[in-house]
């Protein structure tokens, strides 16, 4: 028995072994999309000089990544995926702040004796969180818009979770498509320059050479697979093949462009002037945020976008179908898809309190490295997240990925955000671009969109009723670039006539199969049970689930058991 025993023993410490092996590479394939986004929303906040309130938000947002994967693999859609930092809600963030242009830079009109009393009270755990003043922007005006940003995160992710508790996103897709989203996005991105411009104009050089690494790799290279020794139990140390350089090229890109950096400052090539934007390329220029960043952290709650919502509710789905293809099972019928939607509108709520600034969503990266390593196991992410839980605690691992160069951040950005907006821009595959409809919507919804926030802007007073409040209201509606060009795609998608299949809205329906579907085995390792969510066995056959849009309701089981039991109420 004891014999038994140490060899059942020995087999689980052997497997969680070999999860944690799998866990690494998909922990640090998504490590750089957490530190661009992150170090983003510390622009968007205004806290592009304090070091160490970016590190701070690192941390929370490797934590949360880490909370969010493990909940989804668990309780959520309960495929194997990785949920980290959603770019889409960053975007906007930055629309907003480059839309005032007193945003970051007007002075701050409290006193210094209302400010210092304010971080003694209400704001003092805060205060204690985010670490000292910044540079140029006093901490209050940083703290005033993570508040913004938190309120209006945990109310989109309030939508978010709605959408997939109440089964609302079915409806929803009846009447928004690929011709109201894809505007939008366009429309969105154009804001994006100013900000990624503040990190490449360091030094073009390096930054051009990050760029020009990743693209390599990533593009030039993909039909080749480089030689990679490994070490199994079975089979001990062997040499396998396997795309490393495509996988991990933007984070390669990072640590070469790095070393180069750290090279020339060495070298005495970088400039040491301080007040020089080209100072910010050497890799001492942040080094002190290693050193005052404590050892370990911890997340705390007080830290302190409609259609951002609905872009990462469809960009999760797609990420769903194309997880359930290189898994090889059954596309999720609509109650795992609802339960995937709500868990990461909770996840997006909480990351909110927390002062994360951003909410979270599925990365397509860690999906393509399952078709490649062919380890498909909700295990292994569970791994992932808590691997990701533990570079969040430890504050040390943030604060040495905050000191990278700005140019090296600066290419990784121009990388990973041209590359979402390739995949934004092919949501349009499903529709009719050979339509005369779909090309006019497409065309006059980006450049209304553009045309009349401009003249908006230039005006200053665009409309004037003598309602002072109303006229003010609308004029900030008139100069939002993604409102107008929103409600221009939304109007002419719903009112010209075109078919489903032509505005696309067929392709984005989701599969009413349900867990007793039948499966093809010949095409699929496992059936829809795969699904089947964490609930004790006794619920599972209630009439009740019909109405519970995130739950499997078993119509066959359930009738069965009528059969069985004609006199049960």
């Amino acid at each position: 028995m004891l014999l038994e025993q140490y060899i059942a023993a020995r087999a689980e410490i052997l497997m969680l072994e070999q999860h944690l092996n799998a866990a690494r590479p998909q922990a640090l394939l998504s490590l750089s999309g957490n530190l661009i986004v992150s170090l983003l929303v510390a622009e968007a906040v205004c806290a592009s000089h304090d070091d160490v309130f970016k590190a701070k938000l690192l941390s929370s947002t490797l934590f949360m990544s880490g909370v969010t994967t493990v909940c989804q693999n668990l309780f959520g859609i309960r495929l194997p995926l990785f949920q980290g930092a959603a770019p889409e809600y960053v975007v906007p963030l930055l629309l907003v702040a480059s839309a005032d242009g007193n945003f970051c830079s007007g002075s701050s009109e409290t006193s210094e004796t209302n400010m210092t009393s304010n971080l003694a009270g209400s704001n003092a755990s805060m205060s204690n969180i985010n670490g000292t003043l910044g540079a140029d922007i006093g901490m209050e005006r940083i703290l005033n818009n993570v508040r913004m940003i938190q309120g209006s995160l945990i109310v989109a992710g309030f939508v978010h979770a709605m959408l997939g508790f109440t089964g609302l996103m079915g409806l929803l897709l009846r009447f928004v498509g690929p011709l109201t989203i894809v505007p939008t996005m366009i429309l969105i991105f154009i804001a994006l320059v100013g900000p990624v411009l503040k990190f490449v104009e360091a030094n073009w050089g390096i930054a051009l050479s990050t760029i020009a690494v990743a693209v390599v790799m990533f593009l030039y290279l993909a039909k080749y697979n480089m030689p990679v020794p490994v070490w199994t139990p079975s089979l001990g140390f062997c040499i396998i093949r396997y795309p490393l350089h495509q996988v991990f090229a933007i984070l390669i890109s990072i640590i070469l462009n790095w070393l180069l950096c750290g090279a020339l400052t060495y070298a005495g090539v970088l400039t040491d002037d301080k007040t020089s934007v080209g100072y910010n390329t050497r890799t001492d220029s942040r080094i002190q945020v290693i050193y005052d960043n404590p050892w370990f952290t911890f997340p705390y709650p007080g830290t302190s976008l409609s259609t951002t919502t609905l872009i990462s509710v469809l960009d999760s789905i797609g990420d769903y179908y194309a997880c359930a293809n290189v898994c090889r099972v059954p596309a999720p019928p609509k109650h795992a898809v609802n339960r995937g939607i709500m868990i990461e509108g909770v996840c997006s709520m909480i990351s909110g309190t927390v002062g994360c600034g951003h909410a979270t969503t599925t990365y397509g990266g860690n999906i393509g490295a399952i078709g490649v390593t062919k380890v498909a196991s909700r295990q292994v992410f569970v791994c992932t997240g808590i691997l990701y839980r533990l570079f969040g605690i430890f504050a040390k691992f943030s604060a040495l990925f905050i000191s990278i160069p700005y140019p090296v951040l600066g290419g990784a950005i121009v990388v990973m955000y041209g590359i979402f907006f390739g995949v934004i821009i092919s949501n349009l595959e499903v529709t009719n671009m050979s339509s005369p409809r779909n090309i006019a919507i497409l065309g006059l919804s980006v450049f209304i969109g553009l045309c009349v926030p401009a003249w908006a802007r230039k005006v200053k007073n665009p409309v004037q009723t003598g309602h002072l409040v109303f006229d003010k209201i609308m004029s900030m509606l008139l100069e939002n670039p993604k409102l107008v060009g929103t409600v221009i795609a939304f109007v002419l998608d719903n009112t010209v006539p075109g078919t489903p299949e032509e505005r696309g809205i067929t392709a984005w329906k989701v599969s009413d199969a349900d867990e007793d579907a039948e499966v093809d085995r010949s095409l699929f390792i496992e059936g829809y049970d795969v699904y089947r969510p964490l609930m004790p066995q006794r619920f599972r056959f209630s009439r009740l689930l019909k109405y519970v849009p995130f739950l499997p309701y078993h119509r066959g089981a359930v009738e069965k058991e009528v059969d069985k039991n004609p006199q049960s109420p």
